[in-house]
Parts: C-alpha cells; sequence; structure tokens
C-alpha cells in the first residue's frame, strides 16, 4: 500500500515525476528540507528540560545552517534596488532596421522585469542619496533574453572598462573610515576630464530622482541593430516615464529620506498594488555607421550624447509594469543582468566600456549566484532552449540524456539557423590608447548653458561644496577649476568666486 501511494504521489499529492521546489506543494506540517516530518519546532533536544542541547537534534542544526546562509554576496555596484515585473509591447514597425523578434509587428507583447537601483552605496542605503540609478529591463523574447542594462543618465563618467574597478573604489566610502569623501571622487576623477560631462548630471537639479516611477532610462551605450539582410544601423535607447520626468532638489531629499529612507522602493511596490501602473517609452536614435567620422565627437564614446537635433528620438514602444515581485529575494535580489545577453538582430558596438560590462557583469553573478544563475526562474529564458553546459554547483535542470557532447551520430542536435551579425573587417594594430576625439568639454558645456540661470546657480553650489569639501587639495580644486573653465568661461569664473583655494 506504501508503494502505491508513493507511484500515485504519496501524502500531500506529490507527482514525483512533476515535482518542483514552490509553496504550492506546501505541507500543511512542518518538515525538514529532506521532507520528514518535524513534531516540535519550538524546542531543541535537551538532556533534560535545561539542557545540554544535543548535537543529534537534526532538524535544530539544519535550521541555524540554513539561516546562516541566508545571505549571498550583496552586489559590489547596484546592490540597493527594486523589480518589477510587466510587459512591452512595440508600438512602431522598425523591421528596417532590425530582425529582433520582439520587434516583428506592431502590437507584439513581450514579458519584462525591470530592476530599478542605486550604483555606489550598500543593499539597505538610503533611497534619497545623490548617486547615479540603474534602469536594466530583461525581456524574455521568443528567440532569448534580451538584457538592457542601463542608467537613469545618458552618459557615463570613464569610457574605457580597465579604469572601472578604479572609479567604483574611488566612489566607495574610504577603505579607513567607511566614509564617501569628496576628495576621493575628485582625485581619481581629475585624472579623467572625459567626466566632467556626466558630473553636469549627476550634480544637477535631476541628481537625485522623485521616485523609480518618475525616473527616465537610457541604454547609455552605443548598439548595433541588424536587419534581415545583415545591414547594420548604430542605435542610442531611451526610456521616457509617462508620469513625467521629477527629482528632488537637496532639501525635499533630506525631508523625504528622514522620513523613509527606501521612499522609492515602497512608492513603487505601493502603486502597482493600488493599479496605478507605470510605464515608459521607448525611444531610438538612429546613424548609419558609414557617417560616424562625421563628428565632433566619436558616436561610440559613452561620456557624450547624440544631439536629438541631429538624431531626433523615435517611439518604438512602451512599457507597462503591472506585478509587483513575489519575493524580494527569490526575484529582485537573485535577477541578473548582463548587456552581454542580447538577441538576434541586436548586437554590441566597439565601445570599449561595453565591451568590458559584457565579461563583466555575467561573472559577477557567477561570482554572487553561481555558474548556473540563469537557470534561477527569474532568469531564465522562456523560450525552448538546450545546451551542454553541464553539472555545476545547484544545478536544477533535470537531464535524462546520455549523449553530452556534440556532435553526435546518435543525437540530432543542430545548429540554430544563422542570423546576421557583424562581418565588417577589424585592422589595426596592438595598442593601448585613448580615442583621438575625445571633446572632454563642449557637450558638458552646452548643457550647463541650456539651464535657466537659477538652476545653474543651484550647480555652482554643489560644485564648489565638492570642492571646498575635506581634504580637497590646492592642486585639485586648481585643476577643476581649470576644467570647468574650458566648459564654460562664466562657469568657471563664479567657481572660482565661491571656491576657497588655499584651504584644505
Amino acid at each position: 500500500e506504501r508503494g502505491k501511494k508513493g507511484r500515485e504521489g504519496g501524502r500531500g499529492g506529490m507527482d514525483p515525476e512533476k515535482y518542483r521546489p514552490r509553496e504550492a506543494f506546501n505541507s500543511t506540517h512542518f518538515t525538514t528540507n529532506a521532507g520528514a516530518p518535524v513534531s516540535n519546532n519550538q524546542n531543541s533536544l535537551t538532556v533534560g528540560q535545561r539542557g545540554p542541547v544535543l548535537l543529534e537534534d537534526y532538524h535544530l542544526l539544519e535550521k541555524l545552517a540554513n539561516f546562516d546562509r541566508e545571505r549571498i554576496p550583496e552586489r559590489v555596484v547596484h546592490a540597493r534596488g527594486a523589480t518589477a515585473k510587466g510587459y512591452f509591447e512595440t508600438t512602431a514597425d522598425i523591421s528596417s532596421i532590425t530582425c529582433a523578434d520582439l520587434f516583428r509587428g506592431v502590437g507584439v507583447r513581450t514579458p519584462v522585469a525591470l530592476r530599478f537601483s542605486t550604483v555606489v552605496h550598500s543593499r539597505h542605503s538610503p533611497e534619497t542619496l545623490r548617486d547615479p540609478r540603474g534602469f536594466a529591463v530583461k525581456f524574455y523574447t521568443r528567440e532569448g533574453n534580451w538584457d538592457l542594462v542601463g542608467n537613469n543618465m545618458p552618459v557615463f563618467f570613464i569610457r574605457d572598462g580597465i579604469k572601472f574597478p578604479d572609479m567604483v573604489h574611488a566612489f566607495k566610502p574610504n577603505p579607513r573610515t567607511e566614509d564617501q569623501e569628496w576628495w576621493r571622487i575628485l582625485d581619481f576623477l581629475s585624472h579623467h576630464p572625459e567626466s566632467c560631462h556626466m558630473l553636469t548630471f549627476l550634480l544637477d537639479d535631476v541628481g537625485i530622482p522623485k521616485c523609480y516611477r518618475t525616473m527616465p532610462g537610457f541604454g547609455v551605450h552605443t548598439f548595433r541593430m541588424f536587419d534581415a539582410q545583415g545591414r547594420a544601423t548604430y542605435v542610442k535607447f531611451h526610456w521616457i516615464p509617462k508620469c513625467g520626468d521629477h527629482a528632488l532638489l537637496d532639501e525635499d531629499a533630506e525631508r523625504v529620506g528622514g522620513k523613509d529612507f527606501s521612499h522609492a522602493t515602497h512608492d513603487l511596490i505601493r502603486a502597482i498594488d493600488a493599479g496605478d501602473f507605470p510605464e515608459w517609452t521607448l525611444c531610438i536614435q538612429t546613424m548609419d555607421p558609414a557617417t560616424e567620422d562625421q563628428y565632433d565627437f566619436d558616436p561610440l564614446d559613452v561620456t557624450k550624447t547624440w544631439p536629438e537635433a541631429q538624431f531626433p528620438l523615435r517611439e518604438v514602444g512602451h512599457l507597462v509594469l503591472d506585478r509587483n515581485v513575489d519575493n524580494q529575494f527569490l526575484e529582485n535580489e537573485q535577477i541578473a543582468f548582463s548587456p552581454g545577453i542580447v538577441v538576434p538582430g541586436i548586437y554590441y558596438s566597439d565601445d570599449k566600456l561595453l565591451q568590458s560590462r559584457i565579461f563583466s557583469y555575467a561573472d559577477t553573478q557567477r561570482y554572487r549566484l553561481g555558474a548556473n544563475y540563469l537557470q534561477l526562474p527569474i532568469n531564465a529564458p522562456r523560450n525552448a532552449h538546450r545546451n551542454h553546459h553541464y553539472d555545476g554547483s545547484l544545478n536544477g535542470m533535470h537531464r535524462d540524456k546520455e549523449v553530452n557532447y556534440h556532435p553526435s551520430s546518435l543525437d540530432k542536435l543542430q545548429h540554430a539557423p544563422a542570423y546576421p551579425t557583424p562581418h565588417d573587417t577589424l585592422h589595426g594594430t596592438r595598442v593601448k590608447q585613448t580615442i583621438a576625439k575625445e571633446n572632454n568639454f563642449a557637450q558638458a558645456g552646452e548643457r550647463f548653458r541650456s539651464w535657466d540661470s537659477e538652476r545653474q546657480a543651484r550647480f555652482v553650489k554643489r560644485v564648489s561644496d565638492a570642492l571646498n569639501a575635506p581634504r580637497v587639495t590646492p592642486h585639485l580644486k586648481m585643476t577643476w577649476l581649470e576644467y570647468w573653465t574650458q566648459c564654460d568661461a562664466g562657469l568657471g569664473k563664479s567657481l572660482s568666486q565661491a571656491v576657497k583655494i588655499n584651504s584644505i
């Protein structure tokens, strides 16, 4: 009888052939992780009522051991974040520039997960700190996942990934004092004048988003799209919030953060729970790669934007978040993104920072979550997939085939049909050099001059406060005054009047 029950599912109706761990299969009584019943979850097994505790209390040891391992390494950057789920709907025919399946026709809907995040600080840091925000979208397409991993600002501090670890070290708290200090940030960035443009976003009024629902997003990098004939187009991605683009001024951030340091996460969850679903419009800018040498900036330079007068925004779809995550650890802490994850019709450009991220993002997830992180439900593709990436820690893929190699005459696993990828000829010498068209100051100055006088004054105040911060040396102050003067003479003059050169 016990054998019959086991074959039919046994206690709890479990099907041993189909069972996967999930709450839908919960027992009505306590069990160990191995499924054995637990008759007492309130008292340890002891010698007498007062103890000592016996080492043979397996349930106690398992419970404590599991608890001791509940936390995994947090992300080095983007540790603080919030995720929601929804869909992306294509609203324009762009088959002339891409064969990507999610853009195959107007009205096509693709499931998505979107994670917002702060960059520098730890997992439970305040969401009102002045800091870039991550804006990472995972599209679950019919041809695999596509991760569009961007930020809320369209440019970045550096243009070469070899500098990224040092940049993060400079922005992170001082390893001796655990304090984020301007002298460290300004010292590092003083060797990278291309950061001026990014600082006109970070230290501008947009530096602290009001909430995630009113935050724009950008792909930041230049990507390539390929049509069915293999013709390439350079593309930049822009997410425009339907709620409007709103930010907190410094005094507002102090007030909001003093009441709720998780205000942005709470706002997102409550809005979706109430049926007020946030939306974003996806727009693209496009450029013919044949024209890339015609401009005074390098179109692949991640510290530059493409002027919208020359490269107008084109709406191609909209994104709606209509579901909160079921569990913060499973679907927010364990969701993992990599700009290396693309689909046919979308490809990388030669942007040096992007090329580095292709490796680094996946590598950090293999460290944080394990070699099989893409098998986790929130990261796994929704389409049928197969390969011979076998075994490894926490591999949950059920396999019963005997052929685990390719090619084989016994297993007819085939290559997928070819799809367009770059075929351009690469030529040049092996070098470690900065790009030719740096043009580090022009766009920063143009952005400053586009603001009204009050906004300019607030920017001058934030920059001068940073330069007047403790331990910023006279040499650093003079360097930055020179940089900002090259951006705009009036800005340099205003700062020179506000910065105390001889104080440290």
